[in-house]
């Protein structure tokens, strides 16, 4: 079955919806769902992740509801995707507090989706309300050398497409260390460009002392931590709170321990149950075809 196949109705009209704060937070900036969109998960982590899509904000996404909307699946088999969607980058669960009428400050646990899987960078930016504008351009670099090299490609880029500023490949060299902290900061390529070949002067005498000055006077500031006591993240499976670094893939240690639970063919029950049945048939089918005892 393939995931285009899964954008059939799998839940009833009337979805639960979760308490006033709680429930299903659609992630901003996705891309549009088309056949590929899920192709990467496997057809049960497929289907629950299309279910979820198709589901309203604020609608209840917790185990025990989706175990017992969904058909076919128990709760342990839910569970096991979810965290495995958290993994792929699809889900996060967020530990807010939040000013309640009639009730004064809560702890409440949105549970974010993205159909578009998201890079462990991206998420964290989404904790601190710091979400690049494309969604598709990582808003901070954790591969070592990474955000020099991509400071490197924006500094060529700019040197091809900028006549004011033709660099060389030397001096794109030397100022790809400078560069990379802008992508450090969340900087993504087009900001990075648009600030430095903003409002350029006439001519540009001097264009790799112009650009290092650039992007020294125009360094963006550093990314803020989480802040504390109003939201952190939880761990898909047990919901225990923790800094984003300490949840890598939305899960804590012991969880991302346990061994992941794919789903093959029918639960074992189900398939001794069938067997059973056949036996039975096939021994009132014999039964039948032998001949009957005449009375002596």
């Amino acid at each position: 079955m393939t995931v285009a196949q899964l954008s059939r109705a799998l839940h009833a009209p009337a979805h639960p919806m979760a308490k006033p704060g709680y429930g299903k937070k659609t992630a901003p900036d996705q891309l549009p769902f088309d056949a590929r969109t899920f192709a990467h998960l496997p057809r049960r982590e497929a289907a629950i992740a299309r279910y979820i899509d198709l589901l309203p904000d604020g609608s209840d996404i917790s185990i025990k509801t989706l175990a017992k909307e969904i058909e076919g699946y128990g709760q342990m088999a839910v569970g096991s995707a979810l965290n495995h969607l958290s993994a792929t980058g699809h889900l996060r669960r967020f530990r807010e507090e939040l000013w309640i009428e009639r009730e004064g400050f809560r702890h409440v646990t949105r549970t974010y989706f993205s159909r578009t899987a998201r890079p462990e960078p991206w998420w964290r930016a989404l904790l601190v309300g710091d979400v690049p504008e494309s969604g598709k351009e990582q808003p901070a670099v954790d591969e070592p050398g990474e955000a020099e090299r991509r400071g490197y490609r924006a500094l060529a880029r700019i040197a091809r497409t900028e006549p004011q500023l033709p660099l060389s490949a030397a001096s794109c060299e030397a100022l790809a260390p400078l560069a990379g902290e802008w992508f450090e900061r969340g900087m993504s390529e087009s900001q990075f460009v648009w600030n430095v070949t903003f409002c350029l002067p006439t001519p540009v005498r001097h264009p790799f002392r112009f650009v290092q000055q650039r992007l020294i006077n125009e360094m963006p500031p550093e990314l803020p931590g989480p802040v504390q006591g109003l939201i952190t993240m939880e761990c898909t499976g047990c919901g225990t709170p923790g800094v984003a670094d300490a949840l890598p893939g939305g899960l804590c240690g012991p969880c991302r321990s346990v061994p992941y639970e794919r789903q093959v063919g029918l639960p074992a029950d189900v398939v001794r149950g069938k067997a059973d049945r056949i036996r039975y048939d096939l021994r009132g089918q014999r039964q039948q075809r032998q001949p009957q005892q005449q009375p002596g």
